[in-house]
């Protein structure tokens, strides 16, 4: 940020007085811009024993295979976030059950919000996914994921099913494990 979205003078980078981090300053009007994770919202969308995936149609990660999630829009909840993400990328409707893993990604300031769900009906390929498709455990493309928090995200649910109990997951991705996804950056 070199400008300010208030008054459109400079900003500088600064620790505020009374904060304990640094902000970006605008000290013509005294703005401080916070700056804040973004929300990942999306659905584990099942049907029966199968699992719906999309194959990102977009980047990061073209090619490869996700669950429907995608950044959470203001004046949304978490839910309303995720069932919007599902129809977008995989045209399905779902009933949404718990929130099943908040997976942290403090290194790229994401959070990660999964709900569990039921398809309802049919699905196809919206325009960010090339494919949609639903998967058998032992189908599920496990090189071919997308991102460490799908990967963890569909453990959790076949370690889960075989006792047929969904507790709540919370976890963080260093940047460590995210780089066998996307190498070292």
């Amino acid at each position: 940020m070199n400008f300010c979205s208030q008054c459109g003078d400079k900003v500088r980078f600064a620790v505020p007085e009374g904060d304990d981090r640094p902000r970006y300053l605008c000290d013509a009007c005294g703005t401080i811009h916070y700056q804040n994770p973004r929300i990942v919202a999306g659905t584990l969308p099942v049907s029966g024993s199968r699992v719906l995936l999309c194959k990102r149609a977009i980047s990061p990660r073209k090619g490869y295979w996700t669950l429907p999630a995608g950044y959470m829009e203001n004046a949304e909840s978490t839910q309303q976030a995720a069932s919007r993400e599902t129809r977008e990328e995989a045209c399905a409707e779902v009933e949404l059950a718990n929130l099943y893993t908040l997976i942290d990604l403090p290194h790229i300031n994401q959070v990660y919000m999964i709900f569990r769900a039921e398809l309802v009906g049919g699905f196809s390929a919206g325009p960010e996914s090339l494919e949609v498709a639903l998967f058998e455990e032992h189908e599920i493309p496990w090189d071919e994921l997308a991102f460490t928090t799908i990967e963890r995200t569909l453990r959790h649910f076949y370690a889960d099913r075989a006792h047929n109990e969904f507790p709540l997951h919370i976890s963080m991705v260093t940047p460590e494990d995210r780089e066998r996804y996307f190498g070292s950056a």
